[in-house]
Order: C-alpha cells, then structure tokens, then sequence
C-alpha cells in the first residue's frame, strides 16, 4: 500500500506525530510518501518519486484547512483522502487525534466507508479554471461599500445583491463560511449548490440552494474598484467591473474516509454543541 502524508507543520507536534505515524504505517508494510520538503523530517520517501496514481491513499494531520490546502496544492492526487483533526471545528477531518492508531488499523484493514464530495468548477471569461471543495466567495475586498453582483441560473435572472460578497457553496462547504453567514446545512452526500449573500442591505435577500445540473453566471456591476474571488479560502483573484463568471459542478469528485461508527450528524452535534437529549420514552 502506498500512502501520501501530508502534517500541518505549522501545528507545533504535528511533524513528530506524523514521523510516528510513518513509522507505525512502515512497520505494517506500507511505503510512506511526504512533500520533498518535509519527507526527511519525517522519514518517508518524496512524493515526487512516484507516480500519483500510484498512491492509494492520502493522510492529513490538521483541520479542514489542511484538506483543502492538500487538494488545491496537489490536483494530481486522486486517492481517498482520511483526516485525523488537529484542527478546530473539523467537519471533515472528523477522526479525533485520541483515535489516531485504531483509524489506521481500521484504514489498513479496510475497515472504512468512503464517501464521495461534489466539487465546484469555476471559470473566467478568459477560460481561467479552478475547483472547489468548499466554496467560491465574491467579496467586495478594498470597497469600503456594499457592492453589486448579479446570478443567473441557466441564463434566467435569479438576483442582484447588494451585500458585502456572495458565498456559492457545495455540501461540504455549507459547513464553513456559509454557515457563518446564515446559509443552511446541506448533508455532504447531496449535490446541490447554496449561494449565500454576505451581509445583504435587504434582509430578504435570503441563502437558495440549486440542482447541481444548473449553470450559474456571477456578474460584477458595480462601478467601483476590482472584488476578490476566492476559491477554497487559498487561491484567489481580481474580478472588474462588468466581468463575469462562470460556476458548475465539476465531474471530478473528492473522496473522503470515514470510520464506520462515525456520521455526519454526530459529527454536528459535538462541532456545533447541540444540547437536545432524547427522552426517556423515545430511547
């Protein structure tokens, strides 16, 4: 089995930890891969000496932000990608770091459900592309003002916004900024699209989710400095006024492992600290 490594090292104890884990995998006959800057740190091999088709799985050691800076750093990597949380709220990397050693038995043993994530595709009149896992955010960046977009979907008028930016969410991304800002919670398994206004001028401007068949054009129109889009909260570029942009779902997916005893909605209850219980009579 080969497995990609990726520590957030950043994280003070992460690269020990996944110096042990290399370790632990190298020991049950598994070859170890790391960047090619941090590989001898924790004694595995460079990841450019294979092929990335060759790698069969991906292991990140941090948040949710660590998952998305590995997939937006290497497209390449196709391998189902588990996540041992070093992070904070983690909704994806849902394995806690106390589980660490039983989720690798559990990995190498084939003790695993993997489950598949939409992505978003994005492109600039120019034909710039860039994918998604979470989300693309249009924000009114250096205007010190509301700004203007307007959405169409399928070339039918949806709205314009006035509001600080617009968040286009997929399932995994409804978890994050758009959650923050008001958006509803999509279960990850859906396909489907949220966009979100942030901070509207009209309360009513209200979060919509959309089939993921739909094609969605995002114009600038108002007549003030360049907006910042961002996709994934790591990449991100200038969009002028009267540009546009272009959003469907991508044919290329992310897989994610999860335990067995693991679920989404357990998964919600301890991030966000639900505190409803089950009566007696309804156990």
């Amino acid at each position: 089995m080969h497995i990609a490594l990726f520590p957030n090292m950043i994280k003070k104890t992460s690269g020990e930890i996944a110096q042990q884990i290399a370790a632990f995998l190298k020991k049950r006959n598994a070859h170890v891969y790391a960047e090619d800057e941090v590989a001898d740190e924790i004694d595995a091999a460079y990841l450019s000496s294979i092929s990335p088709d060759k790698i069969d799985y991906i292991i990140s050691l941090g948040g949710d932000g660590t998952i998305l800076r590995v997939i937006q750093r290497h497209p390449e990597l196709t391998a189902p990608l588990m996540a041992i949380n070093f992070g904070g709220l983690g909704f994806m990397a849902d394995i806690p770091i106390q589980e660490t050693y039983q989720s690798l038995e559990n990995l190498l043993a084939d003790k695993i459900v993997i489950s598949e994530r939409m992505m978003m595709a994005g492109k600039t009149e120019d034909n710039r592309t860039c994918y998604a896992v979470n989300d693309i955010i249009f924000h009114r960046a250096e205007n010190p003002s509301l700004i203007e977009i307007s959405i169409f979907v399928d070339d039918i008028y949806l709205n314009t916004y006035c509001a600080d930016g617009i968040i286009v969410a997929t399932p995994s991304g409804s978890t994050a900024y758009s959650m923050a800002a008001g958006g509803p919670i999509l279960t990850p398994n859906l396909k489907a699209f949220v966009i979100t206004p942030i901070c509207p001028h009209t309360t009513s401007n209200r979060p919509i989710v959309l089939l993921p068949s739909h094609q969605i054009r995002i114009e600038y129109i108002s007549k003030l400095k360049p907006i910042e889009v961002t996709y994934d909260g790591f990449s991100s570029f200038q969009m002028k006024t009267g540009e546009k942009f272009y959003l469907s779902c991508a044919q290329k997916k992310f897989r994610l492992v999860n335990m067995l005893h693991h679920d989404f909605y357990s998964t919600l209850r301890s991030k966000l600290g639900w505190s409803g219980k089950l009566k007696a009579d309804e156990i």
